[in-house]
Formats: structure tokens, C-alpha cells, sequence
């Protein structure tokens, strides 16, 4: 969809409901098949504050393992890790067989805040433009299966994400001073985006833009590409049966919990 084509309308919730079931069992034989055959995946998310990151990123996750489906969103770097080579942080965290990591916001921060807020030089920007192909390179050669996704908020439904958070008590955590500045910068943002499109988006290594003013359609269409590019058949399983509980040493294990103290049943 180019930019001046016509936004669809907002997806019904129970056709989303619908298709990302669909999708979920999709994930899960996807799961048995990566531990399968020790497949190693990285999937980046980028993308503006607000974009719809975190809220794609449980959807993909919600319903399959933690332990193949590794989550990594890291903090601020700490004086240490500002003392070693970049990516030296990020690249601790990498998959090994049987594991798929999901950065929630990745190496690319070097692109967009670092650069946008002058947490980085003008130079240590430019090399990282410069080294990032090549080290993406590396990581794909290595055999690696390595998906960007960057999700594009326009600009209107940005605005009406972050007035929402501030009048919603359980949101208020997600704003920051950073945050209302990203907002206030958008067209340094955009700018720091296209240079960082321009530099790295490689055949190897290809961004895939995914927009996300409809959360819904942003969340299904990201899992559903994740589940074409990785190869996948299902795995068979013997089916699971309970056995007969043993009677052997039976006693009331009731007992003891009766001078325990319990949580207050307010419900």
C-alpha cells in the first residue's frame, strides 16, 4: 500500500480473533519443528514509540514456549557495556539450536535514538551504517535465519496512542521523557529512518515494513510472514495420555494445608 492509497478500515475483533488462533497453532508446530531440526532464528522489531511493537511481539509469543521463543529488550547500557564494541551486548543474547530471539528494539538503536538524541557521534553513527551489512552478513552466513521488521505508525494515530496513554492509568508506565521527545522529533526520526533503510536494508538481510496504525492486521500479517519465511513442516507426536493415578501410600494431603495461612478469597 503506498502512502497515498486509502487506509482499509479497522479489523473486526472477532475476525482477528478468528485468524490469530489460526495463526497461534501455526506458531506452536512452527516451535516443534525449529526444535526439531536446531533451527536458530533472530526477529528484530523496530519501529517509532507506539508503533505496536510490544502488543505484536505477545501476540507471536503468548502461546508457545519462552524457552524456544526468547524475548530480549534490553535496558540502558550500563558504563561497562558502553565500554565494549557495540553489538558485543546483543550478540550474547543470539540463539542457539532450537531458539528463536526476538530483539524488542535491537542494534538498530545505534540508528534511530542514539543517533536522533546525540547519544552517539556523528562518526560512530556512520560506521555503524558502514559495518551493519557486513556483520548481518556474518550472522546470515552463519546460518542463521534473520528477519527485520520495522513497523511504520503514521503519524495522526501516533499522537492518539500517546493521548491515550496519558488518560489511561494502566498505560501511564509506558510513557517517558524519551518517549515525548521521539514525539516531538518526528521528522528527525524520519529522517534517521530513511538513512538507516538506505544503508542496511541489503538482499541478505531485507527490512520488511509492516504498518501498524491497525494493530490487529499488523499483529496477524507479522506472524504470518515469520511463518513463510521459516520453512516448517508439523511434526508428529504420540498422542499424550494420562495414566492411572496410583493409590499406593494414599492419604489425606488436605491435612496439612489446613494450618496454613490462604490467600483472602475476595472473589
Amino acid at each position: 500500500m503506498s502512502g497515498e492509497e486509502e487506509a482499509p478500515s479497522r479489523m473486526k475483533y472477532k475476525i482477528y480473533e478468528k485468524e490469530l488462533r489460526k495463526l497461534q497453532v501455526e506458531l506452536c508446530r512452527l516451535q516443534e519443528w525449529v526444535k526439531e531440526k536446531k533451527f536458530r532464528v533472530i526477529i528484530l522489531f523496530e519501529g517509532r514509540d507506539a508503533a505496536g511493537k510490544g502488543g505484536t511481539i505477545k501476540a507471536l509469543t503468548e502461546k508457545v514456549s519462552p524457552r524456544v521463543f526468547r524475548v530480549v529488550a534490553l535496558p540502558t547500557p550500563s558504563d561497562r557495556e558502553k565500554s565494549q564494541m557495540f553489538l558485543q551486548r546483543y550478540m550474547q543474547h543470539f540463539p542457539a539450536g532450537g531458539e528463536i530471539v526476538i530483539f524488542d528494539r535491537s542494534w538498530y538503536n545505534r540508528a534511530g535514538v542514539e543517533y536522533v538524541m546525540g547519544f552517539c557521534s556523528p562518526e560512530e553513527h556512520r560506521r555503524f551504517l558502514a559495518l551493519c551489512p557486513q556483520i548481518e552478513k556474518y550472522i546470515v552466513d552463519a546460518g542463521i535465519i534473520l528477519i527485520k521488521f520495522w513497523l511504520e505508525v503514521g503519524k495522526e494515530e501516533q499522537e492518539r496512542r500517546f493521548k491515550a496513554r496519558i488518560d489511561d492509568p494502566l498505560r501511564q508506565w509506558k510513557l517517558s521523557p524519551m518517549d515525548t521527545e521521539s514525539y516531538r522529533r518526528w521528522y528527525d526520526y524520519s529522517r534517521a529512518r530513511d538513512l538507516m533503510f538506505k544503508a542496511t536494508h541489503s538482499k541478505h538481510a531485507p527490512w520488511i515494513i509492516v504498518r501498524s496504525d491497525d494493530k490487529r492486521r499488523a499483529r496477524l500479517n507479522c506472524m504470518a510472514h515469520v511463518l513463510k519465511t521459516i520453512p516448517h513442516k508439523k511434526v508428529s507426536r504420540a498422542k499424550v495420555r494420562l495414566p492411572k493415578r496410583s493409590g499406593k501410600g494414599r492419604y489425606d494431603d488436605q491435612a496439612g494445608l489446613r494450618r496454613m495461612n490462604f490467600v483472602v478469597e475476595r472473589y
